[in-house]
This record gives C-alpha cells, structure tokens and sequence, in this order.
C-alpha cells in the first residue's frame, strides 16, 4: 500500500460539520491501492473502548488518488476518530492525529492514534444560502440585453444589431428600463436569479471603472427605476445579484482626480497604491516602458487599485455594500477580482453583510483554486471556472478524454466542503469569455451537450445572456453583442428552457444530493445524482454510436437505444 498517499485533514474539507451533532470526513489514498477504510468514533471524553465503527464510501477517482467518505454521529457535539485502512495487498495501517501505525487492538486504544474535533460550535460552521442551491441565474450585461429608454440613451448610440461585432468603445443603448420589461420573458425562460455586471455610475461600456458607487449610470436609469427592478423581479421569484467592482476605481472618480491634481497632499493619496509622484503620465511595465507609479487591475492605467488595508477605503466600500441590501434588498454581490483584494477586508465584508441578511449570497471571481477564500468567513462561492473550464476542455475542444475530465472534476470537487460545492456558481460562458457556441466551432448540438453536462452538476448553474438564443461570438469585446431576440421560441430556445425546467424540478437532487463521476467501458461518461431520487445521465464524446438501454427523460440523439455523437441521455429513478 502506498502510505505515502493516505492523506486527512482535520477542520477542512475533509472533516467538517454539516449541523452540530454530524460530521462529514474524507480520506484521500492512492488510485486503486485501497480496498476498504472503517472509522472508528466516540466522544473526546469516551474511552476508546467505546467505539463504533463504520465503513466508509468510495466517492470518487481523482489523477492519482480515490477518495472515501462517511458521516460520523457526535451526539455531545463533540469527536475523536482514526481510520483502519485495509490495502488490496492485505496490509492493514491506523491513519491518526500523529500519523500512520499498524493496526492492531493496542495501537486502536491509544488516545493519540485519534484525530480530535472539539466542541462543534454553530457559529464557527461553515453555512451557505439554502436558496442558491435551487437557482439558475441569468447574466446581464445590461448595455446589451435591451433598451426600453431611448431618451437615456448616451451619444453616438448605435443601431441595435445582434450581427454587429462591438468595438470596446460602442454603445447601443441598454438599460435598466429594458431588464424589467423583459422581465416576464426571463420568468417564461425559468431563471431564478439575475446577475447584472454593473450599473454604477462610469465612463465606459461595461462599467468597471466605477466613478460614483451610491449613484445609477444616467445612461441606465435611476435609483427609482432600479428599485422597480428589484421589487418586480422579487415578485416573480427572483433573485438580484449585483457587481461589486472593490479592487479598484475608475480614473474620473473625484479620488483618483484629487490625487492626480493635489499628488502627496491629496487626502486620498492613500486610498490607493502610489509608487511615487506625479502619477501622470502611467508608465506601462509591460510594455517596456519602466516602473508604474501606481498599481492598477492588471496594467490597465485607467483602474488604479484601491488600499483596502486603509480603514478609510473600508469604511467607504463596506458602506457602499450595505447601503444597496439595506435600501435596495438586493440578494448576492459578485466581487470582481477579488483575488487581489485582501482577506481581512473579505471577512468584515462577509460579517457587515450576514448582519443584515443571514442568507446573503457572495460570489468571488476567482480563476484557480480558491480554497482560503472558502472556508466560511469570506465568500459563500467562486465563479467555477477551474471546473467549467475543464468541461470546455473535454466536450468543445478534444484537449483532454473522458477519463481526464472525470478525474479533474473530481480532484476539484475534492478540494471544497459539500455545501460550498453546492453554491459554487457554474458557467461555460460570460462577458469575459467567448461564448460557448463559439468555442464549440458553432456545433449547436455540441454546446447543448456541454451546458446540458453542467446543469447536472453539483452547484448553482448561470447561463450568459443570449444562449437560449443561439449566440456566437469570440472573446471580449465581441461575446457582449446586442442581445438577438428575434430567436425566441426557436429550437434552441425551447431546449434550453427545457434544459432550465428540468433542473429546477429535479432541484432537491440535483442541488444537494451527491455525485459520481465515472466513464463506461464504451467511453460514454456517467453521471449518477443520489438524493431523494437517483438521476442518471450518459454523454457520448466518442465519435461513434453506442447502444445503451434507459428511461429517458431528457435526451438529445438517443432513439431506439443508441446513443449517438454529442448526444445525451438523463434518466429519473425514484429511490
């Protein structure tokens, strides 16, 4: 047996509280070495001979390791336990608090062979929002979705063609007058959450270069309207998550503007990170050009970043984040580049917030893994990415096979608690990406696959505006065309509701339940959902027929029990 691989942490993800009276515990061990793991368990105060044992569940098979589960029972919200590892070459090991130790009665008796959970105090667990585990957001870029205002519209506005391929300086007129009038369409769609890039008062298109944080963009509307917005889609169930753009501000916000005019002596000369004075002109490290003088988002000089360790700045950003919950109601914040923003801020933003609403959902954009962003006191989820991508990868662009995909996905549901896995928010495609028919080489069937494999997996799924439609488009700025709705009610457009529909019926399942990824020996990937109902799904990547006999009740390309190319099969069985 390869000791070498036997890994567990305790207070992580692989021991954590789902309540205070049950613990979920994790064993990592190498790839096909391991024929069965018990845990043995009982109260700190208990004597070892009180033990119960329990076997563990194989849950998955990573690059190099599997991984092996159960939930212990602390009915004094307390726990000490070990494990009893059993090889497939019949070696038998104790893995424990001070390491690996043959098994045996007497190395099974000794308090130090034990890991320890102390009390399971409710406060310190990690909790995230029932309801963003039942959701299916739609993302808005709102100076593209629709203009119901033309007398908002800024100057030089331009025709409303979805055909265009937008400049990163156009404008066509979006705004928040256009959302609520197509709100009854989202409703018909089957979303149940709106997340909007923001609407801030800024200069550009897109509107992360914030100038004015407390006022509307004039080019969307005003407070008044974007109140309408959020109490008419709160009617129809639902939700409103809003950008919050904190890493940095816009270079015509009045503090950036007084520390270009006043320089040292500007008050707001340590709201951000100077390098030296004047900061005008911007000198570009990446183009050669020497040492900036101000650090920015990226090397972009119209986003100086903000010193979110100056109890000024958090004062004014933690006002900004309460005073649209308080006044507004708002549901959820997704923080843009919140990787570079430090943890100390994240956790006073996370306790300001879970003040005012328990359940408040917060996002973080976060391209890798973002395991010290998620244990609790920060953030509820991360836009999925390093899992998404690796969808992209396998179905869009042949980059990996289907064994490479379920052993990536599964390391990385590995590295997260169940329920942040839960709320982790899922995506092919958004306004920093090309969008998801484009990168499948406009194969509507292909990307249907795709999306339909992501709805079935665990976390809250997010569509990108347009989808139901059939839109294309390459990377920024072309994936933020005006929205095309001359496609509603086509055939994309009702497979895609249907796609919706299905993972809200199925919802308690597909949101909590539990996941096994694996691949058949015909090459088709597996998906087995287990809750209050067993979900079963098959995807064929292969380029060729396979025969497979199921109920289906979402298919694409299966007839007469074959399964063809970029086609699907999603059966229901009741447990």
């Amino acid at each position: 047996m390869q000791l070498a691989a036997l890994r567990h942490r305790t207070e992580s993800e692989d021991c954590f509280a789902l309540d205070n009276k049950h613990v979920r515990v994790r064993v990592h061990t190498g790839k096909d070495d391991v024929a069965e793991i018990f845990a043995y368990y009982t109260d700190n105060y208990m004597p070892t001979e009180s033990v119960k044992k329990i076997e563990l569940k194989k849950i998955g098979r990573g690059q190099v390791s599997d991984y092996w589960a159960a939930t212990l029972t602390a009915p004094y919200h307390r726990l000490k336990y070990t494990f009893e590892i059993v090889g497939k070459d019949g070696t038998k090991v104790i893995l424990g608090d001070r390491g690996i130790s043959e098994f045996s009665k007497e190395n099974l008796n000794e308090d130090g062979s034990y890991f320890k959970r102390p009390y399971l105090h409710e406060i310190d667990m990690t909790k995230t929002p029932d309801w963003v585990k039942q959701t299916v957001w739609y993302q808005i870029f709102p100076e593209r979705f629709a203009n119901g205002d033309k007398s908002n519209d800024p100057k030089n506005v331009k025709p409303w063609n979805p055909q265009d391929h937008p400049g990163r300086d156009d404008f066509y007129g979006g705004d928040l007058q256009g959302i609520i009038d197509h709100l009854d369409y989202l409703q018909e769609l089957g979303v149940t959450g709106l997340y909007m890039c923001p609407i801030f008062k800024a200069p550009s298109n897109h509107k992360y270069d914030t100038i004015d944080y407390f006022d509307i963009d004039p080019d969307f509307g005003d407070k008044e309207l974007f109140n309408k917005l959020v109490n008419e889609a709160h009617k129809r169930g639902m939700k409103i998550m809003l950008d919050a753009v904190f890493n940095h501000l816009g270079d015509e916000s009045m503090q950036w503007r007084d520390v270009v005019q006043n320089g040292e002596k500007s008050r707001f000369k340590d709201w951000f990170h100077i390098n030296y004075f004047p900061v005008e002109p911007y000198k570009d490290p990446s183009k050669g050009e020497g040492e900036a003088p101000y650090d920015t988002f990226a090397f972009e000089k119209h986003m100086p970043k903000l010193n979110t360790a100056n109890p000024e700045v958090q004062e004014y950003l933690l006002e900004i984040a309460t005073y649209w919950v308080k006044y507004f109601d708002i549901d959820a914040w997704r923080l843009d580049v919140a990787n570079e923003v430090d943890h100390h801020f994240w956790r006073r933003f996370h306790d300001e917030l879970v003040k005012i609403k328990p359940n408040f959902y917060i996002v973080g954009e976060i391209w890798h893994s973002a395991r010290p962003w998620l244990n609790g006191d920060e953030f509820s989820g991360v836009m999925n990415y390093p899992y998404t991508l690796q969808i992209e990868d396998h179905f869009f662009k042949n980059k990996t096979s289907a064994e490479d995909l379920v052993e990536h996905l599964t390391d990385q549901l590995m590295m997260y608690r169940d329920m942040t896995n839960q709320v982790m928010m899922n995506m092919l495609d958004s306004h920093d990406t090309a969008r998801i028919l484009t990168v499948a080489k406009d194969d509507q069937a292909l990307a249907l696959q795709g999306l339909t494999f992501m709805f079935l997996q665990p976390g809250s799924p997010c569509i990108y505006y347009g989808t139901e439609m059939g839109m294309n488009g390459g990377n920024d700025p072309d994936c933020r065309k005006p929205m095309d709705w001359s496609k509603k009610d086509k055939d994309t457009w009702k497979k895609v509701h249907n796609l919706i529909k299905y993972r809200l019926d199925n919802s308690e399942t597909l949101s909590k339940g539990s996941i096994l990824l694996s691949v058949t020996k015909d090459g088709l990937i597996e998906v087995k959902r287990t809750g209050n109902q067993e979900i079963v799904a098959y995807f064929n990547t292969t380029n060729k027929d396979i025969k497979i006999t199921v109920d289906d009740n979402l298919s694409q390309g299966y007839k007469n029990g074959i399964l063809t190319p970029k086609g699907f099969v999603v059966s229901n069985k009741e447990n």
